[in-house]
């Protein structure tokens, strides 16, 4: 977990999370957070301040585990890169109250089962997500490590994307046509 620093990702669109899982594991990658269900909440003010600064107020559980997040702008470049501040929280419940009560609202909500992966001894991470919208690599990790694992992986740059799950779930609503709302499984 990121207690803060600065985080430098790119998400890459694959077709099957079996086959893409096996990949990874031929290629020397060891599952190291099992299959988790990840419920994610996204704070601003009524008035859009975050969104509009290009910051992010993120309360996350997977699993047991509770994290509140904070990201600010992002960098420009070939990789996404944002400040990153985060911490685990005892009840998501509890400070969701309090940033209720500071005047945040939820503003969008979003679902994915999460998959992490790591090789030995390199300083990235791959997550695989499975998502409402389709199912997504995340690379972690310095820049370069992020290009070569990519290019290992059968990836090139033209591949990469750097838009978060909120701007990739509402292409996809227009692409459909449909109205957003929250980028949930559906039962």
């Amino acid at each position: 977990m990121v207690q803060g620093g600065v985080e430098t990702e790119i998400k890459l669109r694959i077709a099957d999370p079996g086959s893409t899982a096996a990949h990874l594991r031929s290629a020397g990658f060891r599952e190291s957070v099992t299959r988790l269900f990840e419920a994610n909440t996204l704070y601003d003010r009524p008035d859009e301040q975050l969104r509009n600064s290009g910051t992010l107020l993120r309360l996350r559980q997977a699993g047991a585990k509770n994290v509140i997040t904070w990201k600010g702008p992002g960098q420009p470049g070939p990789h996404k890169s944002r400040p990153e501040v985060e911490t685990g929280i005892e009840s998501l419940d509890a400070l969701a109250q309090i940033l209720e009560s500071l005047g945040y609202t939820r503003t969008f909500r979003y679902e994915k089962y999460r998959t992490e992966f790591l090789r030995g001894g390199e300083p990235g991470v791959v997550t695989l997500d499975e998502t409402p919208i389709g199912n997504f690599l995340e690379l972690e990790g310095p820049a370069e490590w992020i290009d070569r694992t990519a290019s290992e992986l059968g990836f090139s740059p033209a591949d990469y994307i750097l838009d978060s799950y909120g701007r990739l779930y509402l292409a996809d609503c227009e692409r459909r046509h449909v109205q957003p709302t929250h980028m949930v499984f559906t039962s």
